[in-house]
C-alpha cells in the first residue's frame, strides 16, 4: 500500500472511529460508570476485535453476505435486535448506590467486546467500507485491520475519559438516571441509518 492511501485509510479509520455510534456510546457509558481502568478490556477488546473482524471479513466472507441477501438481511435484524437490548439495559440501570448487585457489576469484558463488533451495523459498515475501499486480498485486509486497531484505541479512549469526566456531573441518582436515558437513546439513534437503509 503507497503512502497516500496509507494516509487516506488512516483519515478514513479516525472519523468513523471517532464519531459516535453504538461502541463510542457504550464506551462512554461505561467510563461514567466504571471509570477509564475498569473499561480498559472494553476498550481493548473494540479496538482488537474490529482489527480481528476486518481480516477475517477480507478473507472472503464479506463478498459472501453482499451476495446473499437473505444472509444480509438476517444479520440486521439481529444486529438491531441486540442495539435495542443493550439500550434497555443502559436505560434501566440503576445508580451504583441504589443497585442492589453493586459488587456484581462489570463493565463488558474483552471478550464480550470483541464479539459485539459482529452485531454492531456500524461496524460492518466500517469494515465492508474500508475493505472495498483500500484492500486487495488477504494482505490488505490485514493492513486495512491493523490500521484501524491502531487509530481505533486512542479514538475510544477519548470517549471513555470524556464519560469518567462525567461522573462529578452525575454525582445524584437523577442525573445519573437522567445520563443513561440519554445514551440509550442516542445508541437507538445511531441504528436508525440501519433501519431506514
Amino acid at each position: 500500500m503507497n503512502v497516500d492511501l496509507l494516509l487516506a485509510l488512516t483519515g478514513f479509520a479516525f472519523v468513523t472511529s471517532a464519531t459516535p455510534g453504538p461502541n463510542n456510546m457504550m464506551l462512554m457509558a461505561s467510563g461514567a460508570n466504571f471509570g477509564i481502568r475498569r473499561t480498559v478490556p472494553h476498550m481493548l477488546g473494540v479496538s482488537l476485535g474490529f482489527g480481528l473482524m476486518v481480516v477475517v471479513l477480507g478473507l472472503g466472507v464479506d463478498r459472501l453476505i453482499e451476495q446473499s441477501t437473505v444472509l444480509a438481511e438476517l444479520l440486521k435484524w439481529l444486529s438491531l435486535a441486540y442495539m435495542f437490548w443493550l439500550a434497555w439495559k443502559i436505560a434501566t440501570s440503576l445508580p451504583p448506590e441504589m443497585s442492589e448487585d453493586d459488587g456484581n457489576r462489570t463493565p463488558l469484558s474483552f471478550v464480550q467486546a470483541a464479539a459485539f463488533q459482529w452485531v454492531n451495523p456500524k461496524a460492518w459498515a466500517m469494515a465492508l467500507g474500508a475493505l472495498s475501499a483500500f484492500a486487495a486480498g488477504l494482505g490488505g485486509a490485514l493492513v486495512v485491520g491493523a490500521v484501524f486497531a491502531a487509530v481505533n484505541l486512542p479514538t475510544v479512549s477519548a470517549w471513555v475519559a470524556l464519560g469518567q469526566g462525567l461522573r462529578r456531573v452525575l454525582s445524584t441518582p437523577g442525573r445519573f438516571r437522567g445520563f443513561n436515558l440519554v445514551m440509550a437513546a442516542l445508541l437507538v439513534v445511531s441504528m436508525l441509518p440501519v433501519l431506514f437503509h
